[in-house]
């Protein structure tokens, strides 16, 4: 699992010549710190009196933040293994036409896991950007800045699962199901508006409260 490797191991599998892990799982971890940097403000906010009228506050976002996180190291794993999929379906027999059917049909599914894994990241780093979002102003000040970077680090993971995303929508089956291409794209195009946006919020609110 990706995710008990150490930052060490992780870092030299990705800069190996193996082509997964790559840039999707590398999105995936981008959000878990960023939303561990916005469970972290969270948990220093706790308990301090100074502002206890958001303990509550802080106490849900510490808790959704936390399994955000969780869902972004899921979601790492997700993409490796989706591409190792698709490989595997890549390298089926194709000799007589049974086989050619079989192989074509994995290699469908497969392409269709490759592209729903980055864009669960692009949902979860959505989710996520809205969390962070509603703490603004309502958490340890001494702590802002560290919103800004789980905000910055959302952003990537959004526009990384994007980039993810939009290559792998010419292989996907034309289909009028909602795991065509168009669908697909409609929706992660949606969440990279969305999340956008919100980044750059939280971005310009850190950046004010910091003059």
């Amino acid at each position: 699992m990706l995710e008990n490797l150490s930052v060490k191991e992780f870092t030299e599998v990705l800069g190996s010549d193996a082509p997964a892990p790559g840039g999707g799982s590398a999105a995936a971890l981008s959000g878990a710190q960023g939303a561990a940097l916005t469970a972290m403000v969270c948990a220093l906010t706790l308990g301090r009196k100074k502002y206890a009228e958001f303990e509550a506050l802080a106490q849900a976002g510490f808790e959704a933040a936390s399994q955000h996180r969780a869902e972004f190291l899921s979601l790492m794993q997700a993409d490796t293994d989706a591409y190792n999929g698709f490989r595997a379906a890549m390298a089926l027999p194709k000799e007589t036409e049974s086989e050619k059917e079989y192989r074509r049909a994995r290699i469908n599914a497969a392409a269709i896991e490759s592209t729903l894994a980055p864009l669960s990241v692009m949902q979860e780093a959505v989710e996520t950007l809205e969390l962070t979002q509603s703490l603004l102003g309502k958490t340890n000040k001494n702590a802002v800045s560290d919103l800004g970077v789980a905000a910055l680090s959302l952003k990537t993971a959004l526009h990384g699962a994007w980039l993810n995303v939009k290559i792998n929508l010419p292989g996907l089956p034309q289909t009028p199901e909602e795991t065509g291409p168009q669908q697909l794209r409609a929706e992660a195009e949606a969440l990279l508006t969305r999340g956008e946006a919100l980044a750059d919020e939280i971005l310009q609110a850190v950046e004010t409260a910091l003059d």
